[in-house]
Parts: C-alpha cells; sequence; structure tokens
C-alpha cells in the first residue's frame, strides 16, 4: 500500500549528506518537525521548520535529555491510521501524525574509544533517539523510519523516484534496518557496562556484514561480520575468500606468540613450516625448508617489513596470501608482478578476549588461549640448557597453534615436523617423525612439544629412538611418571608446563 510523507520528524547527530533530503521534502511540502542543531541545520537549508517544543508546548529540558518524549510526538507517531479510535483521540488532543522520522543515535562506541571518563560516556546513552525508533518501527505499516546516516541514500531515492511515496515493502525494510541499529547499540552498551565479560546472556553485535562470494565450499552462502581496516591495508590482489579469512586469522594468531624475527607458513589453519632466525630472508628459507610441498598455496605471515631479496625469494613460489607489518617499495614492485596475489599490511594485532564457536543450537564462549606455559617444571634426567629451553619454548608455541592431537617438532628454532588433527598421539608424533625425514631433516637433539599430556611412555620412546633429546608437554596423567622415569633412564629433558594447549 502506497503511502505519501506528509509529516516528517528530524533529529539527528550526523548530518553529513542531509541537505538534498531536507530540500527535497521542502519542495514536496513537507511538514518538518525538529529540535535544536538539527532545526538550525534545516533552516539554514532554506526549509521551514517547526520546533517540537511549539508542538509540544515544553523546552527541552534536563540538559538536553529530554526533548522529544511527549505524547505529542509519540501519538503521532505510533497511531495506526486504520484505527478509527487512534484518529479521534489525535483529533481530540491536536496531535499531528508524522508519516516519516528521521533520527540516529548519540555516538556512544566512538565515545567509549576516546575517552574514559564515565560520565561523558554515560551521557552518550541514548533515550530519546532509541524511543523514537522503535516507535516508528513498531508502526512501520504507516510510518517512515531512517535510524542512520548510511540508509540517507535510500530515502533520498524513495523521495526523488517515488515523489515521496512509499510501499509497505519500503518501510518494512527501513524499519528492519532500524533495529538492527537498536540492537547494536543496546549490545554496545550492555557490554560496556559489563566490561566486556560474559554476561547472563549470550551477546555479539558486528555490524559491516560483507557477503562473500561463497562459504567454506560453493554450495555454501557465507558473510563476514567485520571492519578489515581496522586490522589491514590491502595492498594488492584478489578480494578475500571465506576460507581466505578463515586462514589469515590462524596465521595472525601464531605470529602474535613471537618477537623475534619469524617468518610462517599456514595451511588450512595449521602451521606447515615456520622459523625464527637473524634476518627476514633467513626466516623465510628455513620456514619454507620445514615443508615445501605444503606451502604451495599456502598463506604466509612475517612479522617484520619484507624487503625486496626476501620478496624474490618468496616469489618463487605459488602462494594466496602474504601478511606483513610493512612492505619496502622495491619489494611491492616484485610481489605485485602477479595481480591475484593478495598482500596485507597487518597495522594492528587481533584483539584477545572471548572465542566463541555454535554447536548444538548454541553457543560456546571462551577466554583466548594466551600465554605459552603456566610452570616451567623439568622433571627429567636433568634440566633443559639455554639452547633447549628456547627451542622447547619455540616448540611449545607452535604445538599451540595445530589441531589436536598435536606434535611439533623443533630444531634451532625451526620447525622440522609436524601432526596434527590426529585421533592418536602416538600417530601425530610418527606422521611428524614422517615429516622430517621426508624434508632430509636429522631429528638427533631436536626437542618435541605436544599438546596435551603423555599417558604412557610410549611417546617418550618412540622420540627417544628418532634422535629428540628433549620434550615439553602439560603433564597432569594419572601416569605421568611413565614418561618421567623413562626419560630419566635414558638423558632426556622433560618440562611439564601445566598449561595444556588442545585446539580442536
Amino acid at each position: 500500500m502506497q503511502k505519501q510523507i506528509k509529516s516528517a520528524l528530524i533529529s539527528v547527530f550526523y548530518k553529513d549528506n542531509l541537505e538534498n533530503i531536507v530540500k527535497k521534502l521542502g519542495e514536496q511540502g513537507v511538514t518538518i518537525y525538529s529540535t535544536g542543531g538539527t532545526q538550525q541545520f534545516i533552516e539554514e537549508q532554506g526549509v521551514k521548520c517547526v520546533a517540537v517544543e511549539d508542538l509540544t508546548a515544553y523546552p527541552s529540558i534536563l540538559g538536553g535529555r529530554v526533548k522529544t518524549l511527549h505524547p505529542k510526538v509519540f501519538g503521532g507517531i505510533l497511531a495506526r491510521r486504520e484505527n478509527a479510535q487512534d484518529l479521534q483521540q489525535l483529533k481530540e488532543y491536536e496531535i499531528p501524525e508524522i508519516d516519516l522520522v528521521i533520527v540516529d543515535l548519540y555516538p556512544f562506541e566512538e565515545t567509549v574509544k576516546s575517552t574514559k571518563e564515565e560520565q561523558a560516556i554515560i551521557e552518550k546513552i541514548d533515550i530519546g533517539g532509541v524511543s523514537l525508533i522503535r516507535a516508528a518501527g513498531k508502526n512501520f505499516k504507516d510510518v517512515v523510519i531512517v535510524a542512520s546516516k548510511d540508509q540517507y541514500a535510500d530515502l533520498e531515492k524513495v523521495l526523488v523516484e517515488n515523489n515521496g511515496a512509499t510501499s509497505l515493502e519500503d518501510r518494512r525494510g527501513f524499519a528492519a534496518k532500524a533495529f538492527e541499529v537498536c540492537a547494536h547499540y543496546d549490545v554496545a552498551i550492555s557490554q560496556y557496562f559489563l566490561n566486556n565479560e560474559p554476561g547472563a546472556c549470550f551477546q555479539v553485535s558486528v555490524p559491516e556484514g560483507q557477503v562473500m562470494r561463497y562459504g567454506e565450499n560453493p554450495h555454501q552462502r557465507g558473510v563476514f561480520y567485520g571492519d578489515l581496516s581496522e586490522t589491514f591495508n590491502k595492498l594488492h590482489g584478489k578480494e578475500l575468500s571465506y576460507n581466505n579469512l578463515v586462514d589469515v586469522d590462524a596465521a595472525c594468531q601464531l605470529i602474535a606468540e613471537f618477537k623475534e624475527t619469524t617468518f610462517a607458513v599456514i595451511k588450512h589453519t595449521n602451521v606447515c613450516g615456520i622459523a625464527s632466525r637473524p634476518t627476514l630472508k633467513a626466516a623465510w628459507d628455513a620456514a619454507l625448508a620445514g615443508d615445501k610441498e605444503s606451502a604451495f598455496g599456502g598463506v604466509l605471515i612475517c612479522n617484520a617489513v619484507v624487503d625486496a631479496v626476501t620478496a624474490a625469494a618468496i616469489s618463487e613460489i605459488f602462494f594466496e596470501i602474504l601478511i606483513a607489518p610493512g612492505f619496502d617499495a622495491d619489494a611491492l614492485t616484485v610481489l605485485q608482478a602477479k595481480k591475484n596475489r593478495i598482500l596485507l599490511e597487518q597495522k594492528a594485532p587481533l584483539k584477545s578476549g572471548h572465542m566463541f564457536k555454535n554447536v548444538l543450537n548454541g553457543v560456546l564462549l571462551q577466554d583466548t588461549d594466551n600465554g605459552n606455559y603456566k610452570e616451567w617444571n623439568d622433571v627429567g634426567a636433568r634440566p633443559a640448557d639455554a639452547g633447549e629451553k628456547a627451542d622447547l619454548e619455540f616448540a611449545n608455541l607452535v604445538c599451540k597453534h595445530l589441531k589436536s592431537n598435536a606434535i611439533a617438532l623443533v630444531k634451532d628454532r625451526q620447525l622440522v615436523g609436524k601432526g596434527c588433527g590426529q585421533t592418536s598421539r602416538i600417530d601425530a608424533l610418527r606422521h611428524a617423525i614422517e615429516k622430517a625425514k621426508q624434508f632430509d631433516f636429522d631429528l638427533k637433539d631436536a626437542v618435541l612439544a605436544s599438546d596435551a599430556f603423555f599417558p604412557f611412555d610410549d611417546c617418550a620412546r618412540i622420540a627417544h629412538e628418532a634422535g629428540i633429546k628433549a620434550l615439553i608437554q602439560p603433564g597432569g596423567s594419572l601416569r605421568d611418571n611413565d614418561s618421567i622415569t623413562y626419560c630419566k633412564e635414558n638423558g632426556l629433558v622433560m618440562v611439564m608446563t601445566g598449561m595444556r594447549h588442545f585446539r580442536h
């Protein structure tokens, strides 16, 4: 059902790009009601405006906290045009019908980001705006609600193309977006009071929904909710896919663990090559050597500015994405030679807080897995020396980012073998050893990390037979002593950390 806009209430914080709408409403003879700064803005466009104070016979009070909260405003919005009793009451109390509401909300999130002063933040909790949005959205059969400057273009299109007439479909669409605005706003306020801790109900609201080409597979739909520009500058390449984003997330989580110059290769969220070295080129060479086959088509990430020499070496293989904190100009020239390569400049770390996944028609939420180990408990034949400790710490961090059951084999801060996603820890270890042999790594004096405890001494024995001299694991098995005894009897280092890093 088409309805002509004959009256409008406009009260907004952001006035950008509102000029054309105001002028078009004036041209179409729409009666406009407004308040304060918005009223002044409208009149500066040469358009007549009725002050809300003149409509309600009440001034703005309590320092601006109460301006529009009045029956003469809300009655005009909520009145059902097909309801004779509602229309009679409008007439009785001299309440004008309001067909269009343009209102936005105080910048609460922006204020939280810019100040720690609680009073300033509290004052940015909008009351009247939310009430107006909800009222107009509830009465979408008769009223158009525009709740954000992001919808100005859509409204202007309606005003121009339909001469101010809206369909029920138009009004319902505007209402849906308006309630999204309110929902996001309420979640932001709730999270502020909860100090971003879990509350009684699961609350997440992430704006900026971006439709992907498809999801994990071509027959699945996919949408990304988030703002990549907060974390990255995209310098080159095709659009990121659903699977790209999953791998990029895994890569960024991994590289954040390392302070020394480090390069890593990610494939299907698992690290298949990683090394720390004095120079970036050396780190790349060592990371690639860890598993040259799996690196094909992988996601690459480092924690140092990419130079031309390293860029030339990287360009010798096919890869999907390269993430770095910066790129030298001549390195970019080399890397941009292939148009589809995605180059991401990481300008901020990922936020650390909570992570969640959907299961069983519900949601699991947990803290992010921060840290390397809770304690360093040497329980083997001898304490780890400085070199062994460096490799064990490195291996433990790498293992933390492999899917369980996981084993990481490291030598000289280079991943030389890994087993992940296995149903048996013994299988994970055997797979790691075979990977090392495949690329001709000598495991003599290498170290091993396990993401969970050893319930028997079999892994210690198999590792020892392969030449591995030191092991790190969380401990906690009823039969910890089996592995401890084997290490003591065979001169092996064993460290228990008291911190498990399972990753399903």
